[in-house]
């Protein structure tokens, strides 16, 4: 064999062992990382300080070098997750490079800017936590083609636009939190595993369309306060197969119709809807329920007297009606004492007779003339 042949053999190797050497690219990622996070916000004491690169993370005793904020297996980087020390800079685009990366955790710091598309190529990705930072621009719908994703965290941001139409593409995906965003638009169809949805406090418009609801059977959360969502909740909503708990308050709903739950093993048990513009009586549907234990309906427009039935749910353990229209006398099991567990307000109504010794009426009564104003009969 020839010397020159030899050395052909030896330069290939050194090739083979540098170029697309995945720990080298993880070396290149995590660089990137931190060269995007501004020096000045580094403290000494945190764990970003501690990474010098003389090694690869993954090499022993990678302790030496890399004092926290990773976790390695089969010597490859598989998480990411950031102490909360106040970190302020851009979520490199290269962090792509991971890839074997499975948990991404940089919550509760100061990053700004769009969210990288590139996050799509991390295919084994299945924790993705960026809440209480600056992220801003739309949601990348290229996240939610991570197939291995199961837990996305986005609340506590600036993002806005709507949410991507390949949200129902997350199919392993079961907790979503977008809460406290700035994102608009109508809820697109949701994806087929989803155990907890949470979008409060963005503005969100438009219906619920049950097309949107149609996959989610194992959906067993629901929080959609604080958002500008209208029309009337139909009985499909609450006969999802497996919903226990709904917050739908402070919204523009101005109804609601509940039928008899298709399911009687049901387990819906909170339901508030408080602080919308729902008209009509007080539905009694609601507590055919069998594990109902909450229901608010405060400050709405609700009128006509309290159903006998309210009085009749042994399960019920919290009851807010107050700040409605509602008249006649409340069902003497509700304010004689009978039902001493019952926590509420009856407060703020049109009700003739709830006395201050009662708990739930601790809050007083409309003033005549706004209860005869709102029952259409003239001011005396």
């Amino acid at each position: 064999m020839s010397i020159f042949f030899i050395f052909l053999l030896s330069l290939s190797a050194i090739i083979s062992t540098t170029a697309g050497d995945p720990l080298s690219d993880e070396i290149s990622a995590l660089r990137a990382f931190k060269s995007s996070i501004k020096p000045s916000t580094i403290p000494s004491y945190s764990c970003l300080a501690s990474w010098n690169f003389t090694s690869h993370p993954c090499s022993f005793p990678h302790t030496t070098h890399f004092i926290c904020g990773l976790t390695c297996y089969n010597s490859r980087v598989t998480q990411l997750t950031l102490d909360p020390a106040g970190y302020s800079g851009t979520l490199s685009p290269l962090i792509s490079k991971l890839t074997e990366l499975t948990h991404l955790d940089i919550s509760e710091n100061n990053f700004f800017g769009p969210i990288p598309p590139s996050l799509s190529s991390l295919a084994n990705l299945q924790i993705l936590s960026l809440r209480f930072n600056s992220f801003s621009g739309w949601v990348p719908p290229s996240v939610f083609a991570l197939k291995k994703l199961e837990s996305l965290d986005l609340s506590h941001n600036s993002l806005s636009g709507s949410l991507p139409n390949t949200l129902n593409s997350a199919t392993s995906l079961t907790r979503l939190d977008l809460s406290y965003n700035k994102l608009t638009g109508s809820i697109p169809k949701l994806p087929p595993n989803l155990y907890q949805i949470a979008i409060k406090a963005n503005s969100l418009s438009g219906f619920l369309y049950q097309t949107s609801f149609t996959e989610s059977t194992r959906l067993d959360t629901v929080e959609l306060s604080e958002n500008s969502l209208v029309g009337v909740l139909q009985p499909w909503f609450f006969n999802l197969p497996s919903l226990q708990q709904v917050n739908l308050s402070k919204n523009k709903f101005t109804g609601v119709v509940i039928s008899k739950p298709q399911n009687p093993e049901s387990n819906l048990v909170a339901v508030d809807l408080g602080f919308n513009k729902i008209q009509g009586n007080l539905p009694v549907n609601f507590l055919l329920y069998p594990m109902l234990s909450s229901l608010t309906l405060s400050y709405n427009r609700l009128r006509g007297p309290i159903p006998l039935e309210y009085s009749k749910k042994q399960r019920l353990r919290r009851l807010f009606l107050d700040g409605n229209y509602l008249n006649g006398s409340p069902p003497s099991d509700l304010i004689s004492g009978k039902t001493e567990v019952l926590a509420g307000n009856l407060g703020d109504n049109c009700l003739k007779y709830c006395p201050a010794s009662s708990s739930l009426c601790s809050k007083s009564q409309k003033a005549t003339w706004i209860c005869r104003q709102a029952y259409g009969k003239p001011r005396l």
